[in-house]
């Protein structure tokens, strides 16, 4: 490494953010980026591990497109950033999307992980990629020589992106149908602004379609488009949508006005900052209510800033498991992703959070629910008894999670076969489906996981096409 003694000398620092005062009056990013010096300190604390668990991604540990962490840490701190760049971007189509959302498992496994102070992974991949931006070095990769080969990518989100980019450098003629208006998925319509603003999609597309992909926006395939007059002029067809059907939670006076789903809630906002027109749908706001949030995870955490954007009274998140333990036992869960107690930026800017409840019943007036009536939960998550107790609501929103697919339309009329979840059956070798010329990657295949997932499994699915259509392929796994 180009600092040996750096781990020793140096402490963590990461970036920071903007004053919840300030971050709340608006939808931009507020992350606070390290000056060059800072970053190339952080990099120099990348140790010579004999076995960097960091990019190791079997199992729960480590980054799943595989980023040569250890390699591009070296090259920021000798100041070779178009190097580090062309590095990070040999693993991964998009880092700007993960340097900006990922949860960082890779951090998780790092061997300074053992002393509680992880190399700062996730904002030296961010910078490498913004300054590759910034200097202009991202390039189009167009094809020198066309296959001939027709493939369509049904779903622009992260895996569909990154499918399409990889088989377009490889000289295909690629169509990338979107039933949304615009490209990228839950990134999109899910990942809220202040998470990540589109326009970093927005560059991405542009330089895809410099490459050769062709977008096709509101394509609903199994829609407005019928998929055997698709599949009749293609040479294969990669489906790249995600695990849509959220979990429900059926118990009485679920048909109160006032109760979503969160994915009927976030797309809303973000259609408004982008200017998009949200449909002929009702409009749910959080402005001037009391939020209740069910489930503890990501999307929970993404309507708590959300609804914190728009001016509610209050907001509290329910989380059915235990409250988790601060901190993990690193002698047990390293180099795994550990379970622990999780602040997120739009916790700390002003959320109630409630663990080991269930509720029980919303209740309401004139059609509108008013509370929900809740009950501390045992080891069993059965309500404990004498234990029930009233929140106020005027907002209910569901983030619970999805369960698969949805399989209506698409997959139903290709006949595909499911497994006991409802995703698409295909392995990892291959990513075939059941049926002849068609392919699956991403949260329709393995069900609801993490960008980084996506964009490995778009990746590997565009290389077993490749080799499927042409006998070989140069397409990295």
């Amino acid at each position: 490494m180009g600092k040996v003694t750096g781990f020793l000398e140096i402490d963590r620092q990461d970036r920071k953010y903007r004053p919840a005062s300030d971050r709340i009056r608006n939808h931009k990013e507020f992350v606070i980026a390290p000056d060059e010096g800072r970053l190339r300190e952080q990099a120099a604390r990348c140790m010579d591990c004999g076995i960097p668990y960091c990019h190791d991604s079997e199992g729960l540990r480590g980054c799943p497109v595989n980023n040569q962490i250890p390699d591009w840490n070296d090259l920021v701190y000798q100041k070779k950033w178009k190097r580090a760049s062309i590095n990070l971007h040999s693993t991964n189509n998009f880092p700007e999307f993960t340097g900006r959302i990922c949860p960082a498992p890779c951090e998780a496994s790092c061997t300074l992980n053992l002393i509680d102070a992880p190399v700062t992974i996730k904002s030296i991949e961010c910078a490498i990629v913004d300054r590759a931006w910034k200097k202009g070095w991202l390039k189009p990769d167009i094809a020198k020589n066309k296959t001939g080969k027709k493939i369509a990518i049904i779903g622009a989100g992260p895996a569909g992106m990154a499918c399409a980019q990889q088989l377009a450098r490889a000289g295909h003629d690629v169509h990338l149908y979107e039933k949304n208006a615009k490209a990228g998925g839950l990134l999109r319509y899910g990942i809220p602004d202040f998470k990540m603003e589109k326009h970093h999609i927005d560059r991405r597309v542009e330089q895809m379609g410099k490459e050769g992909v062709t977008f096709h926006y509101n394509a609903h395939i199994g829609g407005n488009v019928d998929l055997d007059e698709l599949n009749a002029s293609l040479d294969a067809i990669v489906m790249t949508g995600g695990a849509e059907k959220a979990r429900d939670l059926p118990i009485d006076g679920r048909d109160l006005q006032g109760v979503h789903f969160a994915m009927d809630f976030l797309p809303q906002q973000n259609r408004r900052n982008g200017n998009e027109p949200i449909g002929d749908v009702e409009p749910i706001l959080a402005s001037g209510k009391h939020v209740v949030v069910i489930g503890g995870g990501d999307t929970g955490s993404d309507c708590i800033g959300t609804s914190v954007r728009q001016g509610a009274l209050s907001v509290t998140q329910l989380e059915i498991m235990p409250q988790p333990p601060e901190k993990e036992n690193k002698q047990l869960s390293w180099p795994e992703w550990p379970l622990k107690l999780r602040t997120s930026s739009s916790h700390e800017e002003g959320a109630e959070r409630e663990f080991a409840v269930t509720t029980l019943r919303f209740e309401g007036k004139n059609h509108q629910v008013s509370k929900l009536v809740c009950a501390r939960v045992d080891e069993n998550f059965k309500p404990i008894k004498d234990s029930e107790f009233e929140i106020k609501a005027d907002l209910v929103l569901l983030a619970m999670g999805f369960v698969a697919p949805v399989s209506e339309g698409m997959i139903e009329g290709a006949k595909l076969a499911l497994d006991q979840r409802g995703n698409v059956v295909a392995n990892t070798d291959d990513y075939k489906t059941s049926e002849d010329k068609i392919y699956v990657a991403g949260d329709m295949r393995r069900g609801q996981s993490l960008v980084v997932w996506a964009i490995r499994e778009g990746r590997q699915a565009a290389r077993s096409v490749d080799e499927e259509l042409m006998g070989t392929t140069n397409l990295p796994r």
